[in-house]
């Protein structure tokens, strides 16, 4: 049972290999920390690889590339197989949206001479860890006309910094007695903009000042706070981590890491596939999925829908197109830390650079709310995996009892699709600076393509 680590089995052109596709995901993960911008450069990828966005009333065959778009915030890429959709699909699923701070709808006031943007934390995080570090504003804000503005105020070196205030470790005899959940409170998770006041205004001064930056340098004023989606991430671009640069930091790992491998493994695959390859790359999973944009929505099986009536299949089929279908849930797993080993089953973790970890559950103690892939699709991807020399490992997330998770794996399992969870080993998950293993990004990159081919 003894995995070895992938990075001994390269040779220097694989090197090469291993380090050319992890710098394209680092650019691509500076550039892109929200789900909107995550569609919007996928798309471009697509695009660039001759992909057609899908019409009502196409006719398709093997080996037509096509995409789907879903309020900006979803895209599902296909390749039509030789066989029919009703033979089933080979399923690349991963979420692009990951633990954030939300600006609130009524957000800017100015309190003791500073103007504040009042947030509301999005998906799991620690808190405190969100605090005295460059912060960015980045999204979109829609103004009453239609008209959308692109915003991103942070990331550009030219840009000013932006970021919460912590408490100075002279005054915090209290605040050190609070839990870790409460040493930083939810609602005292607030962006410092501006401490200059404008001359002549009546009242407010500073947030008068601050309006005034928002009106002339992004083109929006007050009111048009209620129709944006404004996100803040953390500051900054993907980097290599350690000494040896064996390791990529950078803030939506979990699951852009997934995301993005998911969907190179099917641009460069060079022939047609038996099965229609499809990559499905959806919101709001840190939330439980939910929505129109999440993996609870009908949309995925909206486009299988089009899609066979588009091959000249009988709709009717749907259900037997889904039930054939193979799907590898692609999201990260916790990888063992020797400094948090307490948390840890030292059998049933996983190790960085040890390759894909497949899940056959997530869940929490007794596998609450847990997909659990049946042994016989296991066993198929045992062989998958070791005919293609992809080096792989099996885990759970953490101690029974320690806690757990879950991903959108049971959702496409209520469709009685076979799904098993399959993604990356991540240091520091949830927090905004995650750590992977370049030797695992590009595991997953080939054990993805060697299941979109099987």
């Amino acid at each position: 049972m003894y995995r070895k680590n992938a990075w001994e089995k390269y040779d220097d052109a694989q090197l090469k290999e291993v380090e050319c596709l992890s710098q394209d995901y680092m650019a691509f993960l500076s550039k892109n920390k929200t789900e909107r911008t995550q569609v919007t450069g996928s798309v471009e990828l697509l695009k660039a690889a001759g992909y057609k966005e899908f019409e009502y009333g196409m006719s398709l065959k093997a080996g037509d590339k096509i995409y789907f778009v879903n309020k900006k915030k979803n895209v599902i890429a296909c390749v039509i197989g030789n066989k029919p959709i009703n033979a089933g699909l080979r399923i690349l699923g991963a979420h692009i949206d990951s633990p954030r701070l939300d600006v609130k709808q009524n957000p800017l006031y100015e309190a003791a001479g500073l103007c504040l943007l009042d947030t509301h934390y999005y998906g799991g995080i620690k808190k405190y860890q969100w605090t005295a570090r460059p912060l960015a504003l980045v999204g979109v804000v829609v103004k009453k006309d239609g008209t959308v503005l692109d915003i991103n105020i942070g990331d550009d070196d030219n840009d000013p910094a932006i970021g919460i205030n912590e408490l100075l470790i002279h005054l915090s005899a209290d605040q050190m007695q609070k839990s870790g959940a409460k040493v930083v409170e939810g609602e005292d998770l607030d962006l410092t903009l501006g401490s200059e006041p404008m001359r002549g205004a009546e009242k407010d001064e500073v947030k008068a000042t601050i309006l005034a930056v928002l009106k002339d340098k992004y083109g929006f004023e007050e009111e048009d706070f209620v129709s944006a989606e404004l996100e803040v991430v953390p500051a900054g671009k993907a980097k290599d981590f350690g000494l040896d640069r064996s390791m990529i930091a950078g803030y939506g790992h979990d699951d852009k890491c997934c995301a993005y491998s998911s969907l190179r493994a099917m641009l460069d695959l060079t022939e047609v596939p038996e099965y229609t390859s499809c990559v499905a790359l959806v919101d709001k999973e840190e939330v439980g999925s939910p929505g129109a944009t999440g993996a609870q929505s009908r949309f995925f099986e909206n486009c299988v829908a089009e899609m066979l009536e588009a091959t000249g299949g009988d709709i009717r089929r749907l259900k037997d197109a889904l039930s054939n279908s193979y799907m590898l849930s692609s999201d990260v797993s916790a990888a063992y830390d020797p400094l948090y080993a307490y948390v840890m089953e030292t059998r049933n973790c996983c190790y960085l650079g040890n390759g894909i970890v497949f899940n056959k559950y997530t869940g929490s103690r007794g596998k609450s709310g847990c997909n659990d892939a049946n042994a016989e699709m296991i066993g198929w991807l045992r062989g998958v995996m070791d005919d293609a020399n992809v080096n792989w490992q099996t885990a759970e997330l953490g101690k029974v009892d320690q806690g757990g998770g879950g991903t959108i794996a049971y959702i496409l399992a209520n469709l009685n699709i076979n799904v098993i969870d399959a993604g990356m080993a991540v240091l520091n998950m949830h927090s905004p600076m995650e750590v992977i293993s370049k030797a695992d990004f590009y595991e997953a990159y080939k054990a993805y393509q060697a299941f979109l081919k099987a």
